[in-house]
This record gives structure tokens, C-alpha cells and sequence, in this order.
């Protein structure tokens, strides 16, 4: 990906950002990167990993959990805010995303007990999955980390597999389900486990995996990085949680 591309894609990011309760469409988009829709999908789509719309979906999402935390507005004001018309559809996309309802969220003040595996819809559970979540270069001491297998690219809904580490370190994922998964991992610095603290999380990804029945992949080596414009938000209420309350189901 030339550094024009990549630049290109970053302003429309940030365009985003700023006019997140507007109306957005794809055309709108490309004109900001002063590309062609087509090319500017294609672009997009490889440096980010996710379609335009897919990543604007999950920056109104992200920004409605700040607001559901930072701000007492009503949960119909916030959707309207992040650039939804229907307080219905944003909730259940929201539920279906993060893990908790809008209400929920913030009553639990973005602290989630549990996080659940999704043991359903799949075939042979036999594969095991191993690996060591590396820190990032020159950081300062890291805190707990999250990593899950998800169908895709955005850390979103359940993951199938799941677990957590008291800091980076090595990993064991047991009964895989086949598949083909991302490997997705989130941190936050020691000390900063809050959604609104001052540093940014870490995250890391790798994928998709290709699974199938009694395979035993790894050990796999993934280093986990600040997150930056490009990568897709983190959305399912995991590491927005005080480690205290951090405990993870992966059955």
C-alpha cells in the first residue's frame, strides 16, 4: 500500500471522526480521498481490512460507549449524535456489537463481568491453537490482555474461542472450532484500564486461520502495537473494563 493511499485513507478516517452524526455515504467518502468510489473501496478495504461502511459502523459505535460513559445524555440523544435516525436499530446493533445494551453498559459503567465464548453454530471443536502475544517495541509495562478468535477482521460480538492473559505472555486456545478465524488481542497500559484513560489500547491481529478437525497450529507470534487511525475500533466490552472485573469465559 503506496504511503498517497494510505495517507488518503487516513483523511477520510478523520473526516469521519469529525462529522460522525452526519449522513455519510461511500460517494461522500471517495470525494474526501479524491479517488473513484470503486478504487477508493478497493484501498480501503486493504488498508484497514474492513469495507468503509463496516469501519463507519463501528467508529458511531465507539463513540456512542464514550459518550454512554463520559456524558449523562439520553441513550435516544446519543444515537442520534453518532449518526443513527433509529434509537431501535442503534440499540440492537449496539447489544449485538459491544455485549450489553446501552443501558446496561453504562449502568455497569463499561465494566463487563464476563465475557462469553459462542459454542454455537459450529462443527468439530478439536483443534488447539497456541501461540505468545508479544509486547510493543519500547513500551512501558503492559496490563491484562484479551485475544479471541472472531469471524473477522472487527473485535466485535463473541468470539468463539477467548481467554486472558495477566499481561502479554503465552497463550493456549483449546477446542477450536473449524473455521476460518481472526486471532484479534487487545491491552491497555498497566494502570490505564479504563475506556477513557489517557494512553490508547494495544491491539494486535492475524488471519484469517484456516482450522480444521484435531490440527494443532502455532505456536503462533503476534506483537501487540498502539492503536493507530487505520486499525478498526474495538467494540465488544472487554479490556474497557477495570482489572479487577476482568474475567473471561471461553465454553
Amino acid at each position: 500500500m503506496s504511503k498517497h493511499a494510505e495517507q488518503s485513507v487516513q483523511r477520510v478516517i478523520e473526516s469521519i471522526y469529525r462529522n460522525i452524526g452526519e449522513p455519510i455515504t461511500i460517494d461522500d467518502m471517495a470525494r474526501t480521498a479524491m479517488f473513484s468510489k470503486f478504487h477508493f473501496a478497493r484501498i480501503f478495504q486493504r488498508t484497514t481490512g474492513v469495507s468503509p461502511g463496516r469501519f463507519l459502523s463501528a467508529v458511531r459505535l465507539q463513540e456512542a460507549k464514550k459518550l454512554l460513559l463520559s456524558t449523562s445524555l439520553s441513550v435516544a440523544d446519543i444515537s442520534h449524535q453518532v449518526g443513527y435516525s433509529s434509537v431501535g436499530t442503534f440499540s440492537s446493533r449496539f447489544k449485538r456489537s459491544v455485549g450489553l445494551s446501552p443501558t446496561v453498559y453504562r449502568e455497569l459503567g463499561g465494566h463487563t463481568p464476563r465475557i462469553h465464548a459462542d459454542s454455537r453454530r459450529f462443527g468439530a471443536r478439536t483443534a488447539v491453537l497456541t501461540g505468545n502475544v508479544l509486547p510493543p517495541r519500547h513500551a512501558k509495562e503492559q496490563g491484562p490482555v484479551f485475544l479471541g478468535l472472531f469471524p473477522d477482521i472487527i473485535l466485535e460480538g463473541a468470539p468463539v474461542r477467548c481467554a486472558v492473559l495477566e499481561e502479554p505472555g503465552p497463550f493456549r486456545l483449546e477446542n477450536v472450532p473449524e473455521g476460518d478465524w481472526y486471532l484479534l488481542v487487545q491491552s491497555v497500559m498497566s494502570g490505564d484500564e479504563e475506556i477513557l484513560g489517557d494512553e490508547p489500547p494495544t491491539v494486535a491481529a492475524h488471519g484469517p486461520i484456516t482450522v480444521r478437525p484435531g490440527m494443532t497450529l502455532g505456536p503462533l507470534d503476534v506483537r501487540l502495537h498502539p492503536m493507530r487511525a487505520i486499525d478498526p475500533p474495538s467494540l465488544l466490552a472487554l479490556l474497557d473494563v477495570r482489572r479487577e472485573a476482568l474475567t473471561a469465559v471461553a465454553s
